[in-house]
Parts: C-alpha cells; sequence; structure tokens
C-alpha cells in the first residue's frame, strides 16, 4: 500500500453529545464558530491559537481513530488533557506534545479509553466555551481548565476546587495508528531546576519521523513536590530532579490546590531547550493571563478583519467568519524568537532578521485556493512564506516542498506542489528571491538520479514514456498528472531564473497530462509501459488491480478533470467545447456510486463530482472555458449550501490546513483560481450582498451582489468601478488595486454572459481563440 495523508486510525465510535459554546466576544456581526470542522471528518480542533502561530493549545479526546487526526472530536465525552500542538484538519495525526492533566484524587498515570474513561485519567466535561484565542471548560474533578496563547508560548489558568490536586505531564502522549511500528518515541527527558522551571524534550517518529520537541515550563504556584516516571510508569527515587528513557511523566503535587488559581505558561521549540526558554523569557513576561488573552483576541480581530460580509443567512455569515480563520492556521511557525529553526536537512539554520521559517505546509492541498487567498488578503504574509519557502527548498535534499512538519519532508500525497506556490506568487509580483530555488528545482526535474520520496517515484519514466506507466508503480494516472502540473509551474519560476532552455522544456513537458487521457472512452486511464491502456476499464474504479490503485485519492471520474493549466488544449483532446461541456454534466449528474475500498476522502459526491477532497475542487468552474459560466453559476451556489455547515460536521472532507475553508471564503466572494499560476480569478456568483476585503494598505476591494438571494444565483452582467466587465474572469493585478467589483443576479441564467470566445478564461498563456 502507499503511505498517504489517510492512512486509518484504529478505532471508531461516536458517543452522545455534550454540551458545548462557541460564544466569542461581541465585536463583529459575525464570529467564527470554532467548532465547525471538529465532527464529521473535519479534523479541526478548538483550541487556541493566534494565526499562523506555533502553539496550538488545546483539549485532546482521543488518539485512536482516524476522526481523531487533530486529537479532538465533537462527539468524544471525556478529555484526556491539554496539549500543546496540533493539527489542524489533515488526514493524518501527529503532535500532541506535553500533555498536562489537571485533576484531583489518587494519581493515575494512563488515560483509560473514552467507553470507560474512570479506567484512567480522563475526565468528563461540560461548560466547554472557545472563540479565537481563548478556551475554557469545565472537568469532571470540578478543575475549570483556561487557555490561552502567544506565538511561542501556552498560557494555562486552572481553578482547582478546595483541597488537594495535582497536574500531570504526560510526556509519552501521542497519536496511535494501527499503521505505526517500532520505537514511537525515544530519547526523552524531563527536569526541574532549582527556580522551579520544568524543562523536557522528547524525539517521536510518527509521521514526521526523527521529530524534536523541547519546552520549558512555570508555574504562578510551585507545587508541594514533583514525583517523576520513567519507562514503565516506574517511579524515580523521592527528591529526583528529573529522568531520562522513552515515556516519561512527571506528577505536581498541590496540598491545597484550590486556594488560588494555578497559572502555568510554556514555551516550546524544536531546536533546543534553550530555544524553548528563549521563547518563555521573550513572550512570557508577567502573570496576568487576561492580557495574554485580550492580546489573542485583538490579533484575530486583525486578522479577520481582511474580510467583511453582509447578506445571506445567520448561519452563512458564520461559516464565511469560521472559514477565514481556518484559512489563518496553517501554515505555522517553526522559528524561535533567535531566528533560529530545524531546516530539511535535519540541521539548525537562522532566518535572516525579519524573517520567520514555517511547519505544516499541507500543499498537495493548499496550492489550490488557501496560498492564492494569502496573497490577496494578506500579501506580507504570503512573501514571509514564500521566502521560508525558497529558503527551505534551497536546503532540503528533496528540493521543492511536499508536505514539511516539524523539520522532515514528510513526501505525503503526489508531485511538489510547492513549486505552485512559488510560481504564482512570482507571477503575482510578490517580491522575493526566486532564482536561489531554482538549482533546487532543477535537480527535481531533470536529475533522476537525486533522492526520492513517495511523491516523485518514476520521474525518469514520466520523461522517457510522457506518463509514469501502471506496471511500474501505483497511482501512475494522478502521478502524471500532478508531474506536469508542477512541470508548468517550474517553467514560469525556470524563465524568472534566466533559464530559457529548461523553461521550454518544462512548458513542453507539462503536456504530459493529455498521455493519459484516452480520447476513446473519454476518461483519464492508466496505461502500461509498453503504451497500452488497462484492460478492462471502469471509471469507478480507483485502480486496474484489487491492490493496485491507479489515482490518489480519485477514480477514473474525477482524475478526468484534474487538469488546471491547460484548459483548452484538454477541452481538444476530448472532442472540442460541446463534448467538454456534456463530460461536465455528465460528471455532475452519475450515479453517486464508489467501490468498497473508496477512501473516507472521496466524499461530498454531486454524481462523481468529490468536493470533499482535493482533484475537483476547481471542475465546477470548467464551465466558463465553454462558455457556459451560468452553469458555474449554479454548481456554485449548490456546493457552497449544500457542503458547508454552521454545525461540529459543518464541513464535508478533511479541511486540509485550511483548504476546504479557503474554497469557501473565495468562492463565496464570486471567483476562484483554477490554475493559481496564470494569476487569474474565473467569477462563479457572489453568496453576500455584499463584500469588503482589506487587498493591501488603504486599498479595499468591494464586492456587491445586487438581486442576489438564496434562489437567485445567475450572473446577469458585471461593472468594474462603474464600466461594464464582459469577461468571465478577472486578473490579480487588477483586484490588487481596489475598487468596486458589482454582479448584477437574477434568478435564470443569462447565457450571453461569457459566451464570446474573447470573454472567456485565458489558460496555457492564451485565450479561447488562439
Amino acid at each position: 500500500m502507499t503511505f498517504t495523508r489517510r492512512t486509518l486510525l484504529a478505532g471508531s465510535g461516536a458517543l452522545a453529545l455534550t454540551a458545548r459554546t462557541a460564544f466569542a466576544l461581541p465585536r463583529a456581526a459575525a464570529r467564527p464558530d470554532l467548532f465547525i470542522g471538529t465532527g464529521g471528518h473535519g479534523h479541526t480542533y478548538p483550541g487556541p491559537t493566534l494565526p499562523f502561530g506555533m502553539v496550538q493549545l488545546g483539549p485532546d479526546t482521543d488518539v485512536e481513530r482516524w476522526d481523531a487526526c487533530s486529537g479532538y472530536h465533537r462527539t468524544d465525552t471525556s478529555i484526556m488533557g491539554f496539549s500543546h500542538t496540533h493539527l489542524s484538519g489533515t488526514g493524518i495525526g501527529d503532535m500532541l506534545d506535553v500533555l498536562v492533566v489537571p485533576t484531583t484524587g489518587p494519581v493515575q498515570l494512563t488515560p483509560g479509553t473514552l467507553a470507560d474513561p474512570d479506567a484512567g485519567y480522563r475526565q468528563r466535561f461540560s461548560d466547554e466555551h472557545a472563540e479565537p484565542g481563548y478556551y475554557r471548560v469545565r472537568l469532571e474533578s470540578g478543575v475549570r481548565a483556561e487557555l490561552t496563547v502567544t506565538e511561542r508560548t501556552g498560557w494555562h489558568r486552572y481553578s482547582f476546587p478546595a483541597g488537594a490536586g495535582h497536574l500531570l505531564i504526560d510526556l509519552s502522549h501521542l497519536v496511535l495508528d494501527r499503521w505505526d511500528q517500532g520505537t514511537l518515541v525515544d530519547d526523552a527527558a524531563l527536569h526541574v531546576d532549582a527556580d522551579g522551571t520544568l524543562t523536557g524534550s522528547r524525539r517521536v517518529f510518527r509521521w514526521a519521523k526523527g521529530r524534536r520537541i523541547h519546552f520549558a515550563m512555570q508555574l504562578s504556584r510551585r507545587p508541594d513536590r514533583i514525583t517523576f516516571y520513567g519507562d514503565g510508569d516506574i517511579a524515580a527515587p523521592a527528591g529526583s530532579a528529573g529522568v531520562t528513557g522513552k515515556r516519561l511523566k512527571a506528577v505536581l503535587h498541590y496540598t491545597n490546590a484550590g486556594q488560588a488559581p494555578i497559572l502555568m505558561r510554556t514555551g516550546i521549540s524544536a531546536v533546543d531547550i534553550a530555544g524553548a526558554r528563549a521563547n518563555l523569557a521573550a513572550e512570557a513576561r508577567h502573570w496576568n493571563f487576561d492580557r495574554i488573552r485580550s492580546a489573542a483576541a485583538r490579533r484575530w480581530d486583525d486578522a479577520l478583519g481582511a474580510i467583511t460580509v453582509s447578506g445571506g443567512t445567520a448561519d452563512q455569515r458564520t461559516i464565511m467568519a469560521s472559514a477565514l480563520y481556518h484559512a489563518q492556521v496553517a501554515p505555522t511557525l517553526f522559528s524561535d524568537v533567535d531566528g533560529r529553526y530545524v531546516a530539511l536537512d535535519r540541521q539548525v539554520h537562522t532566518v535572516p532578521a525579519g524573517g520567520a521559517a514555517y511547519s505544516s505546509y499541507s500543499l498537495w492541498d493548499t496550492y489550490r485556493a488557501l496560498h492564492p487567498l494569502l496573497t490577496l488578503v494578506a500579501p506580507d504574509r504570503a512573501k514571509s512564506l514564500v521566502d521560508d519557502m525558497i529558503r527551505q527548498t534551497a536546503l532540503s535534499p528533496y528540493g521543492p516542498l511536499v508536505w514539511p512538519l516539524q523539520g522532515v519532508e514528510t513526501g505525503t500525497m503526489m508531485g511538489w506542489h510547492g513549486v505552485s506556490v512559488l510560481a504564482e506568487a512570482q507571477a503575482k509580483g510578490i517580491p522575493a528571491d526566486y532564482a536561489a530555488a531554482w538549482p533546487a528545482i532543477r535537480k527535481r526535474s531533470f536529475d533522476f538520479t537525486a533522492p526520492d520520496l513517495d511523491n516523485s517515484k518514476a520521474r525518469d519514466l514520466y520523461d522517457r514514456l510522457g506518463f509514469v506507466p501502471a506496471d511500474r508503480t501505483w497511482e501512475s494516472v494522478s502521478r502524471t498528472q500532478e508531474y506536469a502540473y508542477d512541470d508548468w509551474a517550474s517553467s514560469h519560476l525556470a524563465r524568472a531564473a534566466g533559464a530559457s532552455a529548461d523553461a521550454d522544456r518544462l512548458n513542453k513537458r507539462s503536456l504530459n497530462y493529455r498521455n493519459v487521457l484516452d480520447p476513446g472512452t473519454g476518461f483519464a486511464r492508466p496505461r502500461l509501459e509498453n503504451g497500452a491502456w488497462t484492460t478492462p476499464y471502469d471509471p469507478i474504479q480507483l485502480g486496474h488491480g484489487k491492490d493496485y490503485r491507479d489515482y490518489t485519492e480519485a477514480n477514473g471520474w474525477q482524475a478526468t478533470f484534474l487538469n488546471q493549466h491547460d484548459v483548452y488544449g484538454h477541452i481538444a483532446h476530448l472532442g472540442g467545447p460541446a463534448a467538454f461541456e456534456a463530460k461536465l454534466d455528465a460528471l455532475f449528474a452519475a450515479p453517486s456510486t464508489l467501490p468498497a475500498d473508496a477512501p473516507p476522502d472521496i466524499s461530498g459526491l454531486v454524481g462523481q463530482y468529490a468536493h470533499g477532497n482535493e482533484p475537483d475542487q476547481h471542475v465546477a468552474y470548467l464551465y466558463a472555458y465553454v462558455g457556459a459560466p451560468w452553469k458555474t453559476q449554479r454548481m456554485v451556489r449548490r456546493l457552497l449550501t449544500e457542503m458547508y455547515k454552521a454545525d461540529p460536521d459543518g464541513i464535508i472532507g478533511n479541511d486540509d490546513c485550511g483548504q476546504m475553508s479557503a474554497w469557501f471564503v473565495m468562492s463565496a466572494l464570486g471567483f476562484y483560481p483554477v490554475d493559481p499560476v496564470s494569476a487569474v480569478y474565473v467569477f462563479g456568483a457572489p453568496l453576500f450582498d455584499r463584500a469588503v476585503v482589506r487587498v493591501g494598505d488603504n486599498r479595499r476591494l468591494i464586492i456587491e451582489a445586487p438581486g442576489n438571494g438564496p434562489n437567485r444565483c445567475y450572473v446577469q452582467s458585471v461593472t468594474w468601478n462603474g464600466r461594464p466587465w464582459t469577461k468571465s474572469w478577472i486578473d490579480h493585478a487588477t483586484l490588487i488595486r481596489g475598487g468596486t467589483l458589482r454582479f448584477t443576479i437574477g434568478n435564470a441564467p443569462n447565457p450571453a454572459f461569457g459566451r464570446a470566445l474573447a470573454d472567456r478564461p485565458p489558460s496555457f498563456g492564451h485565450g479561447a481563440g488562439a
């Protein structure tokens, strides 16, 4: 089998719901509901973090099933404790570092189970509350737990009932996957300094194998005693100042825990304990919890103020605010206050002054809409990310980024889509040293002796044959398509670096996607090394054999439309505009049947279109390329209203570090980047009557949609700054100058809008009539 982000975790279960609230300070008309996405397969978490912050502090309810990849699930009725790092919306679990368990009664060192929380330190809970930058809950021990954050520190405030209590620090806590083998944690240590600071480290072999985490923790009240536990939960001798091993714990005992709230502040670092101490010293200069909470709220008010909307329903406004929140959780800060970080060569480096390093780049997902959104609403953050990606591309033994996590290139999913983010930013005029990344990109593109992870296998065959053969490696169709898109992106970076011959070669090779499109059947289809199509063929199936998948989290129907950069070539290859439009209609109208072995990611079906996973998320916008944008308008409105809800199970699939949320944000504004590298957006239709988008200093993009309504989604006409705009698309350079984009909406299609060849979106560097 292939190891992708979707490897399932063992276990299942859905328990009775516990009452929760997600109320926030009334500073805006619509505030995020942080519990959206924490149920179903959304895999988000409700705990506090700052925009793109290093610390993601929050409650953990489970670590043993796939729907608890974030450590939390809405249906769980007991909390294990509060850990300092989480992943948002991913399909593989990791992190959950430095679990803190505040409780009373006899010390218990194992968590117990969801079915029997009394068998361990798990606690039932009530009065759960979450808002950006703050979380609180009441535990069955009577402890009131409150959490807030700075960028690199987690802050806890625990109010105990009268009497004794303790804090368990469980350094052995982590995601448990049924596929895991061997040692999961080693090289761990806990130590208490003379001043009471507790420090610790561990190395983890989960998804990001070999990553390290270090922490420094201070408490407002020193415990009366500390007991350390080593491997096998064997207590260290009384009076010990620390312990080393693999699976370590410490219990901080308070004779009168309820005397006053106990505050805890914890700095973390991937570099070393000195880095954790420095982060703590820089960002925790006082003990005023409420001051930190207020600062966090202000940071989120600014970030969420990038877009304000009116109209729609109250639920839709909440979904919009929540989606904008989730689109600014990752990538996550990875450099310490002194600029040090662990790069993908596993060595410690220092970012230039004013720079930052990041982790949790879910690039197979986020190149599609999240990074394009950031170029629009957070250009300074987009530049910071691009600068980091250039540095890390140059330092990584694998070149362009794939799925880096905590200084480890995991190689998860297909292709090397970091090049798309760089090429898009370059096309949009974000200043950066793109040429510095080109040697590593060139090596990945043309040096077939360079080391490969799962994401880039068979590059030599792709280059020599023009496709990846299905009898030589798995997911061959998707590999061909993904590699072709990365060639398209890389060709732009090559040209920007002055490597014209390489750019031409990559540009030509980016058309290899056509070699897995069978014009006879009209489907993306696997081929053998001898050039023959595999038989028999069924587009519903995931592969040509029981154990041999040909597509990455897709089937033949969905993969047929994966191409993003050469849409007019794609249209011609499948028989022309009328045939292509009919094929799109058939995709959305086909029976929504899937084979028994389909992964849960193929979800949110409309016909065979799967909104719950990324390969198809641009497809509704392809109607614009055949002159039928009214069908885009109709389908996008359906997806906006059916695939998202103001509910914990409100995201139809994994949020994937904000990609699903970013799709909603951009589509609700009325446009989407089918091909991010082209730096243009294809129109759908706005969901809201009015949106104001902050696109730079003193610049606002105002989007108006008079005539909008629940059953009114069809664009009758468009104006830009009061002048008629007949095109079904608009470029980034125009939007970021600011202005008013006005869509007049009606209850019936206007087939004339966007039908002319000259008004259709460009693709592969040319228009529809070229």
